[in-house]
C-alpha cells in the first residue's frame, strides 16, 4: 500500500515537506522503492519499520543531506532535489536535526555547544547569544549545566543539550534520528516528555524515526510504517493503533507494549 498522508493543519496550509515517488538504492541494494509521504505543518510524524528498512534514508532525504535517484522532496511546496549551495542551505535554514549520538563537540562546554549554531548562523552580539543560550537551557532542565562538558554528563543530559543547541535557532522543523537510542525506559519517557512539551511550547514540525514504538505513540499525531522501501500504513496515532492492516498489524503486535491496543487478525 502506497498512498500519502493527505492533511492540512489548523490554518489550512497544507504540507510542510511532501516526499513524492522517492527512489533510492545504494549498489544493488534497493532502500526506497517509492516512498509518498506527506508531514503535516505544526505537528509530530513518526516513522516506524524494521531495523535497516530506510528510515534514516528517508529522514536524510528531507534535509537534503541524501539526494534521490528518483523522485520529489518538496520543503514549502520547493522541490530540493535539484538544488545545491546557497540554494540548499536557505532551505536547510528551516531545519534542525537531532542525531542518535546527540553530537555535541566534545572539546565545548555544554554552552559553547548550543551557542555554536547562534554564532555560526546568527548575527547576534555575546550577550544576546548568552541570553538565548541560558532561556534554552532552561527550558531543557538543564539550569546552571553549560560549564560542563559533554562527558560529563549522563545520557539523558548529552540528549537535552542536543535538543537545546537544535531549539536556539528557532527551526520550523526539527528532524529527531532515534532520539531515545541508548536510554533506559524511564529516561526514554523523560525524553519523549520533553520533546512533546518543547513541540507544544515553540510549534516547530517534528519527525522522528524510532524503534521506541509504545513511548512515541505516546507522543505523536500521526504514524508512517516504512515497510520494503514503501508507506505501507499512514495513519493519525489512535487510528494507527487500531489498524488492520495485515503488516502494520504484525509488527505491532510484535513490538506490543501499554500504548497498544490489540486487534485479532490472522496474523496476531
Amino acid at each position: 500500500m502506497t498512498r500519502a498522508l493527505a492533511i492540512t493543519d489548523a490554518v489550512g496550509q497544507g504540507p510542510v515537506i511532501r516526499l513524492v515517488n522517492v527512489a533510492k538504492s545504494f549498489g544493488e541494494q534497493a532502500v526506497l522503492k517509492g516512498v509518498n509521504l506527506q508531514i503535516p505543518r505544526g505537528k509530530v510524524t513518526t516513522i516506524i519499520g524494521p531495523s535497516g528498512g530506510g528510515k534514516s534514508v528517508l529522514l536524510k532525504h528531507m534535509i537534503g543531506l541524501i539526494q534521490p535517484d528518483r523522485g520529489q522532496v518538496l520543503v514549502d511546496d520547493v522541490d530540493i532535489t535539484p538544488l545545491g549551495g546557497q540554494a540548499l542551505n536557505e532551505v536547510r535554514k528551516k531545519f534542525a536535526m537531532l542525531f542518535q549520538s546527540a553530537a555535541l563537540f566534545d572539546s565545548m562546554t555544554v554552552f559553547d555547544n548550543v551557542a555554536f549554531p547562534l554564532r555560526e548562523k546568527m548575527q547576534l552580539n555575546e550577550p544576546e547569544i548568552s541570553q538565548h543560550v541560558t532561556d534554552i537551557l532552561a527550558a531543557v532542565e538543564l539550569t546552571g549545566m553549560g560549564y560542563k562538558f559533554p562527558a560529563e554528563l549522563s545520557g539523558g543530559m548529552k540528549k537535552r543539550a542536543g535538543l537545546a543547541r537544535a531549539l536556539v535557532i528557532n527551526p520550523a522543523i526539527i528532524l529527531f534520528d532515534e532520539p531515545t537510542t541508548g536510554l533506559d525506559p524511564l529516561l526514554a519517557r523523560q525524553v519523549h516528555t520533553l520533546i512533546a512539551g518543547m513541540q507544544q511550547r515553540f510549534g516547530f514540525t517534528a519527525v522522528i524515526v524510532s524503534h521506541d514504538i509504545p513511548g512515541v505513540f505516546g507522543i505523536s499525531d500521526y504514524v508512517a510504517m516504512l515497510w520494503d522501501g514503501v508507506i505501507e500504513e499512514v495513519a493519525a496515532t489512535k487510528d494507527f493503533q487500531r489498524t488492520t492492516n495485515a503488516i502494520a498489524r504484525t509488527f505491532l503486535n510484535a513490538a506490543a507494549g501499554p500504548e497498544m491496543v490489540p486487534v485479532e487478525t490472522t496474523h496476531g
